[in-house]
């Protein structure tokens, strides 16, 4: 028998007894965040059934849905200060179905299935995609970096990936010949997933809900609600506009990124560099050196300048043997000064 497997025994059966929260009393803020992650499970497993049905313009509009109850309950955990671990981890699973298997099995239903098995085969490769990313992600939390690489992510976020896997089907409603080329659209799910797992940096906009000036405070109220209006009066435009957008400022963001750790790397360097001529010149001081020589005696002007006005000089007593622990005798002093 193996020696190791009754302490693995234990420590199973030790961490199936812990508790989910050290209190007996949760407060409700750390619960509000976790509702909207629930919401946006239900509309992701939703579209899978919209999907099924065939009526894939309500099956997008409810992982676009998910995706903003993403965005949503991540600022509103900060803002309550609600963060756990517990919140973590459902938001991880969440993710996986909503941004994973959702598009995935979407874009098979609509497109993919006419491949057979290399249909299949492309679903599979992008919700495993969505896996490993998100994999990644949680594996990085732990990582500390300088405050600008928050700004950010490493290959294409799993909420931005399901929103642009899907730009065949937004082509689809504005161009109906797309669905006629399902290769076409096989490659493109291939590179999309790629791309979520590559190194690529992307922006993240997780800067951007901290703080603001006055002056652009209007102009965002503004653009949020022309955005809201225009995806829900002109949905495949706006969703196909975004993601071409999306896709083009890629090399921008990557050529950012590179470009600050360069600055980055440069200003380390130069620090060490630093460290190292500063390290060089400390040499000890020799023997007959001015750091060496000896401070010059106090003469007795300098000491009666730097007394203040006002204060007390101890009187002179008798000669003799210098006591200082003896106490002192009032009445001596008053006849000295009689005298």
């Amino acid at each position: 028998m193996d020696p190791t497997l009754p302490r693995l025994e234990r420590e199973e059966r030790r961490r199936r007894r812990r508790l989910l929260f050290r209190n007996r009393r949760v407060p409700v803020r750390m619960l509000v965040p976790n509702f909207f992650t629930l919401l946006g499970l239900c509309a992701g497993l939703t579209s899978i059934r919209m999907a099924i049905d065939g009526r894939f313009e309500l099956a997008i509009a409810l992982v676009v849905a998910a995706g903003f109850l993403d965005a949503i309950d991540g600022r509103v955990a900060r803002l309550l200060k609600a963060q756990s671990r517990f919140g973590a981890e459902l938001d991880s699973l969440a993710d996986f179905a909503n941004f994973g298997i959702a598009p995935a099995f979407i874009l098979y239903r609509w497109s993919l299935d006419d491949l057979k098995g290399l249909g299949w085969i492309t679903a599979l490769i992008f919700a495993i995609a969505i896996a490993l990313r998100l994999a990644r992600f949680n594996a990085a939390l732990d990582t500390e970096g300088p405050k600008w690489r928050d700004a950010y992510f490493t290959g294409i976020p799993a909420p931005a990936a399901a929103i642009v896997v899907m730009l065949p089907l937004y082509m689809e409603a504005l161009m109906p010949s797309m669905a006629a080329f399902p290769h076409a659209v096989a490659g493109y799910t291939v590179l999309i997933a790629f791309l979520t797992i590559s190194t690529v940096p992307t922006f993240s906009g997780k800067l951007l809900g901290e703080r603001i000036s006055r002056e652009l405070v209007l102009p965002l109220m503004a653009a949020s609600v022309l955005g809201v209006a225009l995806l829900v009066q002109y949905p495949y435009v706006t969703l196909a506009a975004a993601t071409v957008g999306y896709l083009a400022i890629m090399p921008w963001s990557k050529r950012l990124f590179d470009r600050r750790s360069q600055l980055e790397a440069h200003h380390e360097g130069s620090a060490n560099s630093d460290d190292g001529d500063d390290s060089g010149t400390d040499q000890a001081p020799s023997p007959g050196s001015a750091a060496t020589a000896e401070p010059p005696a106090p003469d007795a002007t300098s000491t009666a300048r730097a007394e203040p006005k006002g204060a007390i000089v101890p009187l002179k007593g008798p000669k003799g043997p210098k006591n200082r622990d003896a106490p002192l005798d009032h009445r001596a002093i008053d006849r000295d000064h009689r005298r």
